[in-house]
């Protein structure tokens, strides 16, 4: 069996999960106590261009504006051990969010997803989608760890000391991605229809993360994809992760509005947020691609000659 015909299989497996069954008959909140399940937050996490994407029979229920799954990245609803599982999520809110200045609890972080990764819009707090999501994020993290082998991670993704180059990662791409994503980014779908999302998410184009979401930063993006891909046999080096990064991330996607309002406090940007405004000097392109060393150096001397630094 060849290398990427292994990789489709095993990313196949992880990404199906598990489908669970449950009757949907209403979406308002005062029917949150029959339909807002467990069961149902797990299929949304993992059925969810299906379910609240945009070719959805009910306009009510299209909440997310791309036909990804949060499984996309969440592998298996985000039950699988490691980068962006989502285990341990509900025990880490509610805590302060720098990029909206405020104190956030989980349904916040679940409507940062909508909004961004999801490129839609934001789920009504107290509706049955949100709470379903809510129930099962809390759900997982009260689970012990399964006897599932899963294959390893890599070693923790170590940031070059170089600034990312997208041709470089266009070459990694075109060896390494393109059997799950394909040459053009733009993924496999599941069945063949739209509405039933993809196997293997787009990454970049109108169905992908817009440039709003936490994946669009590079350092963001690298992490992820040092420890996961490709999927089933993540072997790439920190160099190579960096690199196609840098190339996905410079390819055309979906545009947020109002990203100036992003981090009223403009110094708790991180490094790589690759819009401005910015406090600090540096063009923007820096701040897309890196060299990052001289940018933290510029924000500790800043934050050591504040009245008050010890």
């Amino acid at each position: 069996m060849s290398r990427g015909l292994v990789a489709g299989v095993i990313a196949a497996a992880m990404l199906g999960g598990t489908v669970f069954l449950v009757a949907r008959t209403a979406t308002t909140a005062a029917a949150a106590d029959v339909d807002a399940t467990v069961e149902y937050g797990g299929r949304l996490l993992r059925e969810t261009a299906k379910l609240i994407g945009p070719d959805q029979a009910d306009p009510a229920l299209r909440y997310a504006g791309s036909r990804l799954n949060c499984s996309s990245c969440h592998f298996d609803g985000g039950a699988v051990p490691g980068t962006l599982s989502l285990r341990q999520t509900a025990s880490r809110y509610p805590r302060p969010s720098p990029r909206d200045g405020g104190v956030r609890d989980l349904r916040d972080r679940i409507n940062g997803c909508m909004l961004r990764s999801m490129n839609g819009r934001a789920l009504p707090r107290d509706g049955a989608e949100m709470i379903a999501m809510e129930k099962y994020i809390q759900h997982l993290g009260e689970q012990p760890p399964t006897g599932s082998p899963q294959p390893p991670e890599q070693a923790p993704f170590k940031e070059p000391d170089r600034a990312a180059d997208p041709e470089a990662g266009r070459a990694v791409y075109a060896a390494r991605c393109t059997v799950c994503h394909g040459a053009g980014g733009l993924g496999l779908l599941t069945t063949g229809k739209p509405s039933d999302g993809y196997t293997f998410p787009p990454l970049w184009g109108a169905d992908s993360f817009n440039d709003g979401a936490g994946m669009h930063r590079v350092l963001t993006a690298a992490t992820f994809i040092k420890a996961r891909m490709p999927l089933g046999q993540a072997d790439l080096t920190d160099d190579q992760a960096f690199d196609v990064a840098a190339f996905i991330n410079s390819q055309p996607r979906p545009a947020m509005q109002g990203l100036e309002r992003d981090y009223p406090d403009l110094a708790a940007k991180p490094v790589d947020n690759p819009y401005p405004p910015y406090v600090d000097p540096f063009p923007q392109e820096r701040h897309v691609y890196g060299p990052f060393k001289e940018i933290r150096a510029w924000y500790a001397a800043r934050k050591a000659s504040q009245p008050g630094a010890q």
